[in-house]
């Protein structure tokens, strides 16, 4: 655990740097959620919404741990050098997007399109959400909403080699994007306003790509890893 705590910092701070993201992907979400919620249970909204972000995450994970599980498989063989680099290559590209310096991430997110059109009618019957065990669903089946950060940093926690891990740093990244979601969720505009102002985009953007060239393989990982 001690070993794999750097990790688990680094996929906190790239969901939390990945928050303006989020925020364009699932921030209308978060608020027609809120707006949903009946009159007479808006006293409880502080903890629906959690209960909605706990599934998201939930989901982050278990998306982790299947991938993990390839990644386990595949850990020893030829195969695994190429997914390390497939990783890192897909987090600098989402630094660079985080960045606003390239868009062309946003392609990746076709992929799950296929798998979202049968989850969304599925999720659209859980509104209005009236109780918690409503809230945990509808966030785990919207935590499968195709997504280019998640996609990427899914990769990179695959990478790993180990299912376990994996899903426990998307647990991490879950966790780093909920400030911004809940506190969209509570109508709080600090925080996303924040974590939208260019220069903070473009030190965000920066830092995932150093991520992206940390999970490269090669001899600069000595050196990054040193320092």
């Amino acid at each position: 655990m001690i070993e794999l705590l750097p990790l688990m910092i680094s996929a906190l701070v790239l969901g939390l740097l990945g928050g303006g993201h989020c925020l364009g992907m699932c921030g209308g979400l978060m608020g027609a959620l809120t707006m949903a919620i009946p009159a007479e249970q808006r006293a409880r909204r502080f903890g629906l919404l959690l209960g909605y972000n706990l599934g998201r995450i939930l989901s982050y994970a278990l998306a982790g741990f299947l991938l993990g599980l390839a990644g386990w498989a595949i850990a020893s063989g030829p195969l695994a050098t190429a997914m390390r680099i497939v990783a890192g290559l897909l987090l600098i590209c989402m630094g660079l997007y985080l960045a606003g310096w390239w868009s062309g991430l946003t392609r990746v997110e076709a992929i799950g399109k296929g798998l979202w059109k049968l989850i969304q009618p599925l999720a659209s019957r859980l509104m209005p959400v009236s109780s918690l065990p409503r809230a945990l669903l509808l966030g785990a089946l919207w935590g499968w909403l195709p997504c280019g950060l998640v996609y990427s940093t899914l990769l990179w926690a695959a990478s790993q080699g180990n299912a376990l891990d994996s899903a426990l740093l998307m647990f991490c990244f879950g966790l780093g994007t909920w400030p911004l979601l809940l506190a969209t969720g509570l109508a709080t505009e600090r925080l996303g306003a924040f974590l939208k102002n260019r220069n903070v985009r473009r030190a965000a953007g920066l830092l995932v790509m150093l991520f992206g060239l940390w999970t490269l393989p090669g001899p600069h990982q000595h050196w990054l890893m040193g320092h």
